[in-house]
């Protein structure tokens, strides 16, 4: 295994959990497939267990650290020749400014407190090619639910209307060092094409879905009746006694579409 340095420890404040298990490493960096010529983009790069494998396949990565202590072990590692490192908070980072951007891969072992943030702050920016996170396997199965379950909730439906969603692996606690509470799991997200009129439909679609799950015992009759009348819920070929979960992405998306032309009405 590949533990970390002793005198580095994990910081809670930063929901640190360094990845030691080589086979696992193997797996994710193969799910990754990075290649040279590609602009690769990893979001806490921690002690570089999966920096150094990316990087002997592309030989060019930009890695995005809070953590000051780790960006100077980074930048003195003898083995990360050709890694560009950018000392701050991924949620403040614009995205679309990095070199690469509009084929942009971007990678990483989000901190369970900021995982929704984090998605949906990259989701919002345009010229990313595709995503590779491990995360808490809840939120995996969150993120790639369908409707009619219990995992099926606002943020299914706001990832999925951006883009799809595939799970790929299972990480168990025993791989990281300290070891979380928690099953983790590696999920490839792909964005969809939206165009600038789909992205208008966002703030329509947050509303939406946050106001029908935060009542998501109520039928959508009662739950979205700020929103619709229970003729227009049917002229959408919804039953007014489903609840919030019965509804699909493009379901949801449609209610959107009646919201935004409203306000241009």
């Amino acid at each position: 295994m590949a533990l970390p340095p002793l005198h580095m420890k994990a910081r809670k404040r930063f929901g640190q959990n360094f990845l030691v298990d080589d086979y696992i490493i193997g797996q994710i960096v193969d799910a990754i497939n990075p290649k040279e010529g590609e602009s690769l983009v990893e979001i806490g790069p921690g002690h570089a267990a999966i920096t150094r494998p990316v990087l002997e396949r592309c030989k060019k990565l930009t890695a995005i650290e809070l953590d000051r202590d780790l960006v100077e072990l980074l930048k003195h590692d003898p083995f990360l020749k050709g890694l560009t490192i950018i000392e701050g908070d991924a949620l403040k980072i614009n995205f679309e400014e990095l070199e690469g951007s509009g084929n942009l891969r971007v990678f990483g072992n989000l901190p369970y407190n900021i995982t929704s943030p984090i998605i949906f702050h990259l989701l919002s920016q345009k010229g990313i090619k595709d995503m590779h996170f491990m995360l808490q396997k809840e939120v995996v199965e969150r993120l790639s639910a369908g409707p009619n379950s219990k995992d099926y909730g606002r943020l299914t439906v706001m990832t999925q209307f951006h883009a799809k969603v595939i799970p790929m692996l299972i990480v168990p606690p025993s791989a990281f060092r300290p070891a979380p509470k928690v099953m983790s799991a590696v999920v490839r997200l792909q964005p969809n094409d939206l165009t600038d009129e789909d992205r208008a439909l966002v703030p329509y679609l947050n509303n939406i879905t946050t106001t029908a799950f935060s009542a998501r015992r109520k039928n959508i009759r009662n739950s979205l009746s700020k929103f619709f009348t229970e003729e227009e819920l049917k002229s959408q070929g919804l039953d007014p006694i489903l609840r919030a979960e019965n509804i699909s992405v493009e379901q949801y998306v449609e209610l959107a579409k009646i919201l935004k032309y409203r306000d241009k009405v």
